[in-house]
């Protein structure tokens, strides 16, 4: 192929010379003096642009590959031009190439105009690359297809320490390879009692795991002891032996919010997970504040972030972060705030106080725009917010969803935020980026899937959502639902507040691995069909398992609210679903069972959703799912575990149908004063989240915008 083809832009380009220009028919985008290209021929100028891809077509212009992209173009059109153009990179590049297999669907992408230094996964491309892509008349913006496509698929190529909350960038994803299988006493290397519960995540740091939990009071239903008792503790453990290291114990500061309605129960006093920064550890203990150690447990400080309670007492979990040399913790229930820490001294850096924290537990991430700029990013009611993370100040912001609760985490990726918020709430993908309000040009698109407590997963061009029993996988450049699978075999979660599931999905080699609270974990191929491999469980004992896997160096460590688990692969011939044979009282049902796409219908791993926890969150909602025929009433079938004894207590009339008059009702009087008032239409946030006993200060809606954002 002449190479003034790809460098000369006064060439005229010839569908007999330039396989792309087949293509070329219709209205078209003047991308120089006398180069004219579609958006079908961008993709393919993008991967026949730059030094080393000059270097490659000069060796194989005449070989195999291009020849079959030429003959193929004319004769078979867009879809083979696709099939070869994606055999051509997979055969220069170690980086699978996937999209859609008809090219021309990728011109709806067009609009979106992504600045090429945008992705940081292209920078060093784009360096090496950028004259020749000039040349050859290509605007920046052609890269928005690598963007999206890469942008998730790069999370699972994360490095092998798992430093925070969902490890690297709270991703969720390892290159390491685990075992499909195991059971309690094969592939799993060692148990660690631990000496309370917690829902906290472990993080690992080469050799070394921490994780937090608490003592002291609240540990067991019926038996909370004395509150002034409470203390928060962080271990450090081996990772190979799981051998304790050292232990470090923190008071609680008083007064502490108490061990009832449905928010302390539901996670206790240890939800926070800790970060490092590899020299140090940091860990936020609530109300008692953020304290740092090194890896050998010397401590280095502890810093109050406040001490006031939410108006539903429910305590906070979002997990601190590192960015630079700040710690950032989001103090939503104990101060309204989100701030940033020293992290050598502990000393306030910024604050940045705002009644829209009301209503957050996720744990926010950063969002790389380009090189000179990267956004600090919160899913919060309703709103996604980007701020500067040197100051907190707020750079942008973007109406998300309806959702008056965010549970789940934000996840970023080719500069993209990704945020499914509580249920009904829906979800968004927003790129990153912009000043002030950006909701009508930074949206890319919103969809209907809500997330509970866990946060999504990215893998190649796929977003993965469990909740409810059902694992969702949705295209993350467009948003709509590729399959769902509900999850077979294993223990169905039991009813009642405290047995929600919490974790997040996470993915290593390929498979995703997913742990309800009775520690049952399935595991789930990604690549081709997507099916499920194998459910897995730990112990037979009663152990509440809350917390997210950490994964690191071919080790996966879950932990429960009684011991800490490592499972690594030793041995080879644990057939999958071996731990099957272990349940008891189950009834099980053919693994990968596809299922309809309006099917919300209860299912073993779900029955979290039908707990008091979960009606209290939401009681409109959870009435509108379960009600299947949409008559607006729940009969038995519709009905399930603690659910059921409604019927008896508030079933006025007798006709065995429970109203949503009367779901309300219940909701309240169970909850009381820890239930949030309903939503109203009021621009007033204080009077749609808090409560009339709210005695904190009056705060701005959102934090305090920067110079250049007005």
């Amino acid at each position: 192929m002449p190479q003034k083809a790809f460098h000369d832009p006064a060439f005229k380009c010839d569908a007999r010379v330039h396989p792309v220009c087949a293509l070329s028919k219709g209205s078209r985008w003047d991308m120089g003096p006398k180069i004219h290209y579609r958006p079908t021929e961008l993709i393919g100028c993008l991967l026949m642009v730059g030094e080393s891809m000059d270097f490659y077509l000069r060796k194989c212009y005449h070989g195999a590959i291009h020849e079959r992209l030429y003959q193929n173009v004319a004769s078979e059109g867009a879809k083979a031009f696709a099939a070869h153009l994606r055999e051509f990179w997979n055969h220069i590049n170690s980086t699978p190439l996937v999209f859609p297999p008809n090219i021309a669907g990728l011109c709806s992408f067009s609009r979106f105009k992504i600045g090429v230094r945008q992705n940081p996964m292209f920078s060093n491309l784009v360096q090496r690359r950028g004259q020749s892509a000039r040349r050859c008349g290509l605007p920046s913006w052609c890269f928005v297809v690598g963007s999206i496509v890469f942008g998730i698929h790069s999370l699972s190529a994360e490095e092998d320490d798992w430093p925070r909350f969902r490890g690297t960038n709270g991703g969720g994803a390892s290159r390491s390879e685990l075992p499909v299988s195991w059971t309690p006493s094969r592939n799993v290397a060692w148990r660690t009692p631990l000496p309370g519960p917690g829902v906290s995540s472990p993080i690992v740091v080469r050799d070394r795991l921490f994780v937090t939990c608490y003592s002291g009071y609240g540990m067991k239903k019926g038996e909370l002891g004395d509150i002034e008792l409470l203390k928060r503790h962080l271990l450090c453990l081996d990772t190979v032996t799981g051998a304790m290291i050292w232990e470090r114990t923190v008071a609680a500061i008083q007064p502490e919010d108490s061990f009832s309605g449905i928010g302390i129960p539901a996670h206790g006093y240890a939800s926070h997970t800790p970060t490092s920064d590899g020299k140090h550890v940091y860990a936020f203990f609530g109300k008692s504040g953020v304290v740092a150690y090194d890896l050998n447990g010397n401590p280095l400080w502890q810093t109050s972030v406040g001490t006031e309670s939410d108006p539903w007492k429910w305590g906070s979990s979002s997990s601190p972060i590192l960015y630079e040399d700040l710690v950032i913790v989001t103090a939503s229930a104990e101060s309204q705030a989100i701030i940033g820490l020293d992290k050598h001294s502990g000393k306030q850096v910024w604050r940045q106080e705002a009644v829209g924290l009301d209503g957050m537990w996720g744990t926010p991430a950063l969002a790389k725009v380009d090189d000179q700029r990267t956004d600090l990013v919160l899913s919060v009611p309703k709103e996604i917010w980007g701020l500067d993370p040197t100051n907190g100040n707020l750079r942008w912001y973007c109406q998300a969803t309806k959702a008056e609760q965010v549970h789940s985490s934000p996840l970023t990726g080719g500069g993209l935020v990704f945020a499914f918020t509580g249920r009904g709430g829906g979800s968004v993908a927003v790129r990153a980026g912009g000043i002030g309000d950006v909701s009508p040009s930074h949206v890319i698109w919103s969809g209907p899937d809500s997330a509970r407590f866990g946060s999504p997963v990215g893998y190649r061009s796929n977003l993965y959502l469990v909740g409810n029993g059902i694992l969702t996988t949705i295209n993350g450049r467009t948003g709509k639902r590729v399959s769902q699978l509900r999850l077979t075999g294993g223990r169905a979660s039991s009813g009642g507040s405290g047995t929600a599931d919490f974790a997040s999905p996470v993915i290593a080699g390929g498979k995703l691995y997913y742990t309800l609270s009775t520690g049952d974990t399935y595991v789930f191929e990604l690549e081709g069909d997507l099916k499920q491999l194998s459910v897995n469980v730990l112990t037979m004992d009663s152990e509440r398992f809350g917390g997210s896997p950490a994964i690191s160096r071919n080790r996966m460590f879950v932990r429960s609210d009684k011991a800490i688990y490592c499972i690594t692969q030793m041995e080879s011939d644990v057939p999958s679903n071996a731990s099957l044979a272990l349940f008891t009282d189950t009834s099980l049902k053919p693994a990968g069972e596809s299922v309809d796409l309006a099917d919300n219908g209860s299912s073993p791993g779900n029955e979290a959703s039908a707990s008091f926890g979960a009606v209290a969150f939401d009681p409109v909602s959870i009435f509108n799912s379960r009600d299947r025929n949409q008559d607006g009433f729940l009969d038995r079938s519709e009905l399930r575990g603690d659910l059921l004894d409604i019927l008896t207590t508030r079933d006025k009339n007798d006709d065995q149908l429970l109203s949503l008059q009367e779901f309300r009702d219940y909701s309240r009087d169970v909850f009381a004063a820890n239930f949030p008032e309903s939503p109203s239409s009021s621009s007033n946030v204080n009077s749609t989240r808090t409560t009339r006993a709210d005695q904190r200060p009056a705060r701005p809606q959102r934090p305090m915008p920067s110079d250049d954002s007005h």
